[in-house]
């Protein structure tokens, strides 16, 4: 399948202390996309489906290329997890490594044998028949490569080029978070281990933004070297907690390093392990409409005066709770201030509770043996909550007005397809007394 895939390999090259494992950074990108797979010694993500949720695809890319430089991974991109994979392997820039910067064929045909995992295992014997890269290789006779190395190569070839659908089994999520590191060097100070912790607090970042949690608190373990005195111990731990749950990694490193400063160490340490202690439910910050420069210093209410007076009253209206028992009615929307006052009043009661979703025009359904059907035949669950009245309130004006009075019986269903909706029968209305469905629950 083409898509937007990026293929993450782990590298050993300083800054890093140590190649990350794949299996680390691929619960790191969960943060992004739950279309994360294990491909070979490399991490395959597809980022299509989710790119708007990070405010397009290179805010994505972007974010995605800081994150894999810190942790110590190359990035590379193209519409097959295999032809992204290829261009990871290759020690060019970012540019080069960018499969959409042309046709793939073009892409793909200049790279050397190795690049692909299938291809590479039979470099020796391509290369005494004259092919180099993957361009002399495909303009071989495909009968004649599937007699002389197997299907695998044909396979390889034709999903990176994307002339097979590609399927992988997507990593699952761990429940808890815990991360080791080998430090390259015996580190003597504490605070030197903020250099390596903080490679462990970008894979707990991704962990929590991917579970939506926050840490409230961590703990940082290390293990002395081997080589150290016997009243030294194994190795010490230090808990760091925040006052409210956090994902924000710079934070997180501040006060890290805060209550490393006051630790000395009984001997030097050779690893360091990261555990996410304390996590609970992560509350998103709530988005307004109404832009920031007009929301500083004053309420929405007077916000919302100030758009109003500028591009008239009817270009603003607020949603409205009425007092009236009748669903079409217990919400409206205005623009008049005054009037949104005056219309407010006691929430109306229900027996029942009222549906996530109100059809704008109740829909009868169909009747077998006496039974409503929906997707099949309702089982009415709770009810009836009888709702009458309306005589007062008319459509249209003069001799035309007609009366919107109401007399129904509400039930809660079940459908076997559609789950739990709000349906409602007539009541004395003669030929129409019938079933509706008027609302369901998300």
């Amino acid at each position: 399948m083409l898509g937007h895939w990026a293929a993450l390999l782990p590298l050993s090259l300083p800054p890093s202390p140590s190649p990350i494992d794949a299996a680390s950074l691929g619960t790191w990108a969960l943060q992004f996309t739950p279309r994360v797979a294990l491909l070979e010694e490399a991490v395959v993500a597809e980022v299509s489906s989710c790119a708007r949720l990070f405010g397009g695809m290179e805010q994505l890319r972007l974010k995605v290329q800081a994150g894999a430089e810190e942790l110590g991974a190359r990035v590379a991109w193209a519409p097959t997890a295999t032809a992204a994979l290829a261009l990871a392997r290759q020690g060019a820039g970012p540019a080069e490594r960018d499969g959409f910067r042309g046709p793939l064929t073009g892409i793909l045909d200049p790279l050397p044998l190795h690049a692909i995992m299938a291809v590479g295992q039979h470099h020796a014997t391509l290369a005494r028949v004259g092919c180099h890269t993957l361009g002399d290789v495909r303009a071989l006779p495909r009968g004649g490569l599937s007699r002389r190395f197997g299907k695998a190569l044909l396979v390889g070839l034709d999903l990176a080029y994307g002339l097979r659908p590609e399927a992988y089994a997507w990593i699952t999520l761990p429940e808890t978070f815990h991360a080791r590191l080998e430090l390259m060097s015996r580190v003597e100070t504490a605070p030197a281990l903020l250099f390596g912790a903080r490679r462990l607090l970008v894979q707990m970042a991704g962990w929590l933004a991917a579970r939506r949690l926050g840490a409230t608190a961590f703990t940082l373990r290390w293990c002395h070297d081997v080589m150290r005195a016997k009243d030294a111990g194994t190795g010490g731990e230090i808990t760091v907690r925040t006052a409210q749950p956090m994902q924000n990694v710079e934070h997180f490193s501040r006060l890290l390093a805060e209550h490393l400063a006051k630790i000395t160490l009984l001997a030097p340490a050779g690893d360091i392990e990261l555990l996410a202690s304390e996590v609970t439910p992560f509350v998103e910050e709530c988005r307004s409409l109404i832009p920031e420069t007009l929301r500083q210093g004053a309420d929405s209410d007077l916000a919302l005066e100030r758009i109003q007076a500028r591009l008239g009253q009817a270009s603003v209206q607020r949603p409205v709770l009425y007092a009236d028992h009748r669903l079409e009615w217990m919400q409206g929307w205005n623009s008049d201030p005054a009037r949104r006052v005056r219309s407010q009043g006691q929430e109306p009661r229900h027996a029942l509770p009222l549906p996530t979703w109100v059809l704008e025009k109740p829909l009868r359904l169909i009747e077998r043996n006496h039974r409503p059907h929906y997707q099949g035949p309702l089982q009415l669950l709770l009810g009836p909550d009888r709702v009458e009245g309306g005589w007062w309130h008319r459509s249209g004006s003069g001799a035309e007005a007609q009366p919107l009075n109401v007399q129904r019986d509400y039930w809660l269903a079940l459908s076997p397809h559609a789950g739990v909706l709000w349906v409602f029968q007539q009541r004395l209305a003669r030929d129409q007394t019938a079933w509706f469905l008027h609302g369901s629950f998300a």
